[in-house]
């Protein structure tokens, strides 16, 4: 039965409409709602928990920093990449925020490790990239605009250094989750670069545990679903109605495909952009500030789970990318799908819709 979810106390998140930042038409690309400045909620975090060091607890500052996990993108892909965009020359954007930023956000399936296992990790070899969003912050930082990637797409995956040493050779009309499983965050952002001509300023990615935790830290979120979801592959039974779900629960959720719309991927996507905002929304809302217990839990949840690219991993560099947010107004975030349609090759797999997924690239650059 078809399962639709909106953020407790919101409208939903809209992706059903038929008109995208790209343009018209196709299974993706529907414009999202815009909504109170949820992405201030990681600011928020980050900021307090640098405070912490600032505070006399030297030690807990080091562990949290010490979580993060990182790889060396830009020295692993060299300088064949897309140009990075032209600074803006307004005098009223601070020097450090005058160029875009995009920042591919992948949630991996994670075999590593007994959380992640039990959680629906599988085996405990290999793991895929599960979820995929280009985040792009523009000159200013006044808005956002997050890209849903659906992991079925049939790409052009590039020939890509392998962690294991050596190159995998191009392949084409592959499925543009298989970038990541075969050669990691390098060859995951390498194979984004290619299909969207728009470089990657930075990587991150959350793994299973790393939601579940954060989500139980932040003590839970709200949602409502408008009909009964029924998912066996995500091990979620929900009722239609308002549900607080813990962690376990959420990333069920966020995983669901099968018990919602036509079964693809991009029904998923529209449950994990209204549970996004409801989890940020969440954040923002549990005045972390004035509990250092609960901040220093979250903080953990989030360094935890974390692999950045080098650009990113520290606390420091962290809290200054969460601070640069500050200034993005109350409409300042939009969710979109890229624009996709059946692949002729197979039904249960998409492809770019042309020119529209063009286009909304070309917004980003």
């Amino acid at each position: 039965m078809t399962g639709h979810i909106t953020e407790h106390g919101g409208n939903g998140d809209g992706d059903g409409s038929p008109e995208g930042r790209g343009g018209r038409g196709g299974r993706g690309g529907g414009r999202g709602s815009r909504r109170k400045g949820p992405l201030k909620a990681a600011g928020v975090v980050l900021a307090g928990v640098l405070g912490l060091g600032g505070a006399g607890a030297g030690w807990l500052y080091w562990q949290l920093n010490d979580n993060i996990k990182s790889v060396d993108i830009n020295s692993a892909l060299g300088d064949d990449r897309p140009a990075k965009p032209t600074p803006s020359a307004s005098v009223s954007v601070p020097p450090a925020h005058r160029e875009a930023l995009n920042i591919l956000v992948l949630g991996s399936d994670s075999r590593a490790g007994a959380e992640n296992q039990a959680l629906g990790g599988g085996d405990s070899t290999g793991a895929r990239s599960d979820t995929a969003m280009v985040v792009h912050l523009d000159a200013g930082r006044t808005e956002a605009t997050v890209v849903s990637i659906p992991r079925d797409t049939l790409v052009t995956r590039p020939s890509c250094p392998l962690e294991s040493g050596g190159e995998a050779a191009e392949a084409q009309g592959v499925m543009f989750n298989t970038a990541y499983e075969l050669g990691g965050p390098v060859c995951a952002v390498k194979t984004v670069e290619v299909m969207t001509g728009v470089r990657m300023d930075h990587y991150i990615e959350i793994d299973f545990a790393g939601f579940a935790q954060l989500v139980d830290a932040l003590g839970g979120v709200t949602v409502t679903t408008g009909a009964d979801i029924e998912d066996e592959d995500s091990r979620l039974t929900l009722a239609a109605g308002t549900h607080h779900l813990d962690g376990e629960r959420a990333l069920a959720l966020a995983r669901t495909r099968h018990g919602i719309g036509d079964g693809s991927d991009l029904g998923r996507i529209g449950l994990q952009h209204q549970l996004v905002k409801a989890l940020l929304e969440q954040a923002a809302s549990s005045d972390l500030l004035s509990d250092p217990a609960r901040l220093y839990e979250v903080a953990d949840a989030v360094t935890g789970s974390l692999t950045t690219d080098t650009g990113l991993d520290s606390l420091p560099e962290l809290t200054a990318l969460g601070e640069s947010l500050s200034g993005l107004s109350a409409n300042a975030m939009e969710t979109v799908t890229m624009p996709v349609v059946p692949a002729a090759s197979d039904r249960n797999r998409v492809v770019a819709q042309e020119p529209e997924a063009a286009q909304l690239w070309e917004s980003l650059r």
